[in-house]
């Protein structure tokens, strides 16, 4: 439903962070960091996917919060209350151009400096192929995953302009969150299953759960 698209950055050398803080895996992959001093600071992951591209793109410092922002938030801090970061540091924050929460500025209140680069955006894309379309339509698809609001409203946009909404709503919609799930819930979606916790690991024990069969 959405594209990736790179953001060109380049990395300063000779800027002065303490850590790297990174809500998504999607903002290392347009950065290349071989041999940046970057890799030798700690890095803030939202989560165990992103924590696991961190480490692939050569950090070993890798501190993971709960998966979301707000648990990402309260980790950087309480590094800071435990005196393993200054008071006053200064964060690099690889983000995408799209933020759903204003963690810079949640940080920026508590007196640390964030500095946001946008490595990429996500572009909606125009439309199914017919293929997929097709496969709603003959009930050759068996569920939908919903990794964001955005990406939840981009697939409503584009099971309209199909005119498929009706077939496409009718599947199990597996939900990262409950804010995901409320846009889903908006649209009249009635098999809306929402993750026990805001990462792929839970999105996806939610959709074993959507296609669990019903006891008699």
């Amino acid at each position: 439903m959405l594209r990736f698209e790179p953001v060109p950055f380049r990395v300063d050398d000779d800027a002065d962070y303490d850590a790297v803080i990174l809500t998504s895996a999607n903002a290392l992959r347009a950065v290349d960091l071989a041999a940046s001093p970057l890799l030798r600071l700690p890095l803030f992951a939202v989560g165990a996917h992103t924590a696991d591209a961190a480490r692939a793109a050569g950090f070993d410092k890798v501190i993971v919060a709960k998966g979301d922002a707000v648990s990402l938030r309260d980790l950087v801090l309480a590094r800071v209350e435990a005196g393993e970061l200054p008071a006053s540091a200064t964060l690099l924050y690889l983000a995408g151009a799209d933020l759903s929460r204003d963690l810079a500025g949640e940080l920026g209140e508590r007196g640390l400096s964030v500095v946001t680069h946008t490595t990429y955006r996500m572009a909606p894309v125009a439309g199914f192929p017919r293929e997929v379309s097709d496969a709603f339509m003959a009930n050759r698809i068996t569920a939908v995953l919903h990794y964001s609001r955005r990406s939840a409203q981009a697939f409503l946009d584009t099971i309209r302009a199909d005119g498929i909404e009706i077939s496409a709503l009718a599947l199990p919609q597996c939900c990262i969150s409950a804010a995901v799930a409320a846009v889903l819930h908006d649209a009249g979606a009635t098999k809306v299953v929402v993750a026990a916790r805001p990462d792929e690991n839970a999105l996806l024990e939610a959709l074993s759960r959507a296609l669990r069969p019903r006891p008699e």
